[in-house]
């Protein structure tokens, strides 16, 4: 069955003005040419749509239940149509955003899904909280689109852009000997309980702080060890320990805890936007991308 969208268009003239010169004259063709057409559909179909006098034109049974049909197919081309167009547009559609626990503390970041929110209502944001490491699999995979982490050794698979690099704080209690100071030296921490991560969880910041640390011969005297920053935080908060953080998690604010600026011009924490080399870029993320890296 060979029929056409033209087809159904004429057809539908015809049926709503019940007469071919009218029809043909709306749809700006000529009339022996629509009636000709019409007859090819009927060929097709197998079916008289049409019942034709001198001086009438009526549906049949067929042609009334063809003409409801008819409808319902170009409005569903059309449907097809604009969401297609909306999906490449990037007016719609899914965006999967993996983001370690201090991305939301970053005003870069928080501003871009503000603003991403604004501009594509109708994208589905399904943002997914997962540390750095466990990241890169889903983004390999097409699990996430986009991953916002702290810098890491990537496959090859996988690209990156540097999103914002913020200084390191050291955490103390309000009551420690510390606390007074405008700024300190890694170094001063070197005997102090650490409150730190789990190497096991498999946050990168494990690894920046500790290598920080290493860089200038401290080995941490570690009291806790923890999966979560803001359970360092709290259990700063309680007097356990010391511990050192980047500037994004100042927004957390408790009382009882004091965050004074490093010394070291090297201590310093990258936050990355990570992204497959190897799959498609749709419209929605190169959007967000836009938002997440102003400056490139």
């Amino acid at each position: 069955m060979n029929i056409e969208l033209r087809h159904l268009r004429y057809f539908i003239a015809v049926a709503e003005e019940l007469h071919f010169g009218r029809a043909a004259q709306r749809l700006n063709i000529s009339q022996p040419p629509l009636s000709q057409q019409i007859q090819i559909l009927e060929q097709e179909i197998g079916a008289r749509l049409f019942a034709r006098t001198n001086r009438s034109v009526r549906l049949t049974a067929a042609g009334q239940q063809f003409l409801l049909d008819a409808r319902l197919i170009l409005q569903n081309v059309a449907q097809a149509a604009d969401k297609a167009a909306r999906l490449h547009r990037g007016d719609e559609g899914e965006l999967r955003i993996g983001f370690t626990s201090s991305a939301p503390f970053i005003s870069v970041v928080s501003d871009a899904l503000f603003t991403f929110r604004q501009r594509f209502p109708a994208v589905h944001l399904q943002m997914q909280e997962i540390n750095t490491r466990q990241q890169l699999a889903p983004l390999i995979d097409g699990r996430l689109d986009l991953g916002v982490m702290r810098n890491t050794p990537l496959p090859e698979t996988l690209d990156h852009q540097l999103i914002l690099e913020e200084p390191m704080y050291a955490l103390v209690h309000r009551d420690h000997l510390l606390a007074g100071r405008q700024t300190i030296s890694v170094r001063e921490l070197a005997n102090e309980p650490f409150v730190f991560f789990d190497p096991q969880v498999g946050t990168a910041l494990y690894t920046e702080i500790l290598t920080l640390l290493h860089h200038y011969q401290i080995e941490p005297n570690i009291a806790q060890e923890v999966g979560e920053a803001m359970t360092i935080i709290g259990l700063v908060s309680t007097g356990l320990g010391v511990s050192i953080l980047p500037a994004s998690f100042r927004r957390v604010r408790l009382a009882d805890v004091v965050w004074i600026p490093l010394q070291e011009v090297d201590a310093l924490s990258q936050v990355w936007l990570v992204w497959s080399r190897l799959r498609e870029r749709p419209a929605v993320m190169s959007a967000m991308m836009s938002l997440l890296l102003p400056a490139h």
